[in-house]
């Protein structure tokens, strides 16, 4: 919104830093859009029909998330959601590594309950595991895997999923037990993004929310400000994927991964991350390059990485949680895409 008094008190520079705090990510899709619109119109115009359609494939859990949080935030729920989450912390661990490996999501798509679930105050660990476990595998993932791969193969991919979130809870949970960890969400996802009722003081549970004018105006508010803050920033994160389909040729990839040994494992982890495609996109790549002699530790790496580290989920997550957690969840999906592949082609017998 314009606001004159800005530009009179803060003078040019000024005014045009508060918009660009404030309207920053609009202003850099615009850009976007406008650059390749002016080298590539064509491709403009796929990128922008690639973000509608992956924000309208997405719209579902969008909406839902949106939904349960707004409706938990103005009822007062939140609280007991939250409440639900506590308890034996191994326990609450284990079921999100679990239903991580069986949940619909893509890398980008569990971005909203994840919001939801860290705005109600749920604790990090278990919310960490099922971070990390939902966009590896999936159950139609599973059957194209099976195709593509073999049953093996899509085995020891379900099996990291569900173990990269048991590894990520563990972690998690024994860093926040000290200390760590203790205020995750940025300061604009928290009021901006599901924004909860705080937890420390929380309000008497109201279910009708509709029979009160305060409640009905919570539940409005918080709904449009969550809505406004996942759309803008999936938006971006698609529109880089669709610019990643279309620029990052397949031969590069196929080049830093090929060949046999160690070294194609290692270097999976850090190419997944620039260079993924998408869940289905990936597979027959990878099984391309498994059949020209890749080791299937490193498939396995990439696909793991690169699913949950990619570039628009990155920037999905930085949006969301503060940098330290940030950090945190980049290294835990590193280490454990890179250990998972090292696991899975020594249990083969053929690591070089």
């Amino acid at each position: 919104m314009f606001q004159p008094n800005i530009f009179t008190t803060k003078g040019p520079l000024g005014f045009a830093s508060h918009i660009w705090s404030e309207h920053r990510v609009g202003l850099a899709i615009v850009g976007i859009l406008g650059l390749i619109f002016a080298v590539d119109p064509p491709q403009a115009v796929e990128s922008t029909w690639f973000t509608i359609d992956a924000l309208l494939s997405t719209a579902p859990f969008l909406v839902l998330s949106i939904l349960m949080a707004a409706y938990a935030s103005a009822t007062g729920a939140d609280g007991l959601i939250a409440k639900a989450f506590t308890g034996a912390p191994v326990v609450m661990i284990v079921a999100a590594a679990a239903l991580g490996g069986l949940s619909p999501f893509c890398s980008c798509g569990v971005i909203p309950l994840i919001a939801a679930l860290l705005a109600m105050g749920v604790p990090l660990a278990p919310v960490m595991a099922f971070w990390l476990a939902s966009p590896v595998i999936d159950p139609s993932m599973f059957i194209l895997t099976t195709g593509l791969l073999g049953f093996e193969f899509a085995v020891a991919k379900t099996l990291t999923a569900v173990g990269l979130g048991l590894f990520g809870g563990g972690v998690t949970h024994a860093l926040t037990a000290s200390g760590h960890f203790r205020d995750v969400l940025k300061p604009q996802a928290r009021g901006g993004c599901c924004g909860a009722a705080s937890l420390t003081a929380p309000k008497p549970v109201a279910w009708k929310l509709w029979t009160d004018p305060a409640r009905r105006s919570t539940f409005g508010r918080d709904a449009w400000g969550t809505t406004v803050f996942l759309v803008k920033w999936l938006a971006l994160a698609f529109l880089l994927e669709s610019l990643m389909l279309a620029y990052v040729p397949a031969a590069w990839i196929s080049g830093a991964l090929g060949g046999s040994g160690l070294a194609p494992i290692v270097t999976a982890t850090f190419v997944g991350v620039p260079a993924y495609l998408n869940g289905y996109a990936a597979l027959p790549l990878v099984s391309g390059l498994m059949e020209q002699g890749m080791v299937p530790g490193a498939g396995l790496t990439f696909l793991v990485a690169g699913g949950v580290t990619s570039l628009p989920a990155a920037i999905a997550v930085y949006a969301l949680v503060r940098p330290r957690v940030f950090a945190l969840y980049i290294a835990l999906a590193l280490s454990g895409s890179l250990a998972s592949g090292l696991l899975y082609q020594l249990w083969l017998g053929s690591a070089g």
